[in-house]
């Protein structure tokens, strides 16, 4: 089916890329205290004159950094435009996705099905109307839609960038600082750009909450990419020693092209 290891390699990383993106768009509907899962009190940061913020956090968090991680994985051997191509296809069908969920959403429940729950057995699972629940869960609005895409987009291209222009200088050592610097960077501006066009543009809050709330998401983001820089040289290794040095390499030379 596959001519050679480079295709296949790049339907697995485009594969979890794009499964990553998608899955972190769906789960980020759930709100968590980052704190309390961790059986912390709320942090209580005063940020630009708003008191009482804690680690709230969309659920979508958990991926996202996973999401640029694969980013600088495929830019290394595949190149911007490798990185473009799993962009594009990836909003592409995440917006089919909602399109589809869209057409879920106002399809006429089953009368058992929404009432009764099919949990009755048990009353403490019971939930009082379940397409009230689906409509609730899956029917996010149109605006945190458009900002995340728009933020998932830029903070791409973004990232392609700054990472190949870290690598013009430093050549092929300091995978740590193209891969993390980038995504640093690139993960600032995605954090602005999300919360600015869904709650400033979208839901008419102050700008300066909205910056509050989006350093607050920073913090974690600048974490999780410290935290996972060990991961970009695991998959550097694990990838090298499928493909074999000599196609790795020059994989890698052709993607600076």
């Amino acid at each position: 089916m596959f001519k050679n290891k480079t295709q296949l390699l790049f339907l697995f990383l485009g594969g979890f890329f794009i499964t990553n993106a998608l899955v972190a768009e769906f789960i980020g509907v759930k709100i968590f205290s980052l704190e309390e899962t961790f059986g912390f009190k709320p942090a209580n940061l005063k940020i630009f004159g708003f008191d009482s913020l804690s680690f709230n956090l969309t659920a979508g968090v958990l991926l996202w950094p996973v999401v640029f991680v694969m980013t600088d994985v495929i830019n290394e051997y595949f190149g911007q435009k490798g990185v473009k191509l799993l962009s594009n296809l990836a909003v592409v069908l995440i917006l089919y996705a909602f399109v589809m969920i869209f057409f879920a959403i106002n399809l006429s429940p089953n009368g058992w099905w929404d009432a009764e729950s099919g949990l009755r057995s048990d009353p403490g699972m019971s939930i009082a109307s379940m397409d009230l629940a689906f409509r609730r869960i899956f029917g996010q609005g149109l605006w945190i839609i458009f900002g995340s895409l728009v933020a998932f987009l830029v903070g791409q291209i973004l990232d392609v960038f700054v990472y190949h222009r870290i690598r013009r200088v430093t050549g092929e050592k300091k995978i740590w600082l193209r891969a993390t610097g980038s995504t640093l960077i690139s993960q600032f501006v995605d954090s602005y750009i999300v919360l600015f066009i869904a709650f400033y543009i979208g839901a008419d809050w102050e700008l300066g909450r909205v910056a509050a709330i989006a350093n607050i998401n920073y913090i974690y983001k600048f974490i999780m990419a410290i935290a996972l820089t060990p991961v970009i040289y695991l998959a550097h290794y694990l990838i090298d020693r499928y493909l074999g040095q000599e196609l790795a390499e020059k994989l890698k030379t052709e993607a600076t092209i």
